[in-house]
């Protein structure tokens, strides 16, 4: 977009939860994972799969809003 101004209409950061989401609204019926012939997620999907992914590690270990996770 090369001669425009940033602002809130036209540029809005996303960090990789916030793409999840957008993805989810504004692609909800498109493919977001393709593994050979048999394994296929819409971004609906995949938003609803990491969404219930994050609740079991967060309700299993305890986890709360705001603390600081590491997958090794």
């Amino acid at each position: 977009m090369k001669g425009t101004i940033r602002c809130a209409a036209n540029y809005v950061p996303l960090s990789p939860i916030s793409f999840l989401e957008r993805a989810a609204v504004v692609y909800r019926d498109r493919l977001s994972v393709v593994y050979g012939d048999h394994v296929k997620f819409t971004w609906q999907e995949t938003h609803q799969r990491c969404v219930k992914l994050a609740s079991s590690i967060a309700s299993r270990f305890q986890i709360s809003r705001g603390d600081v996770v590491m997958l090794d």
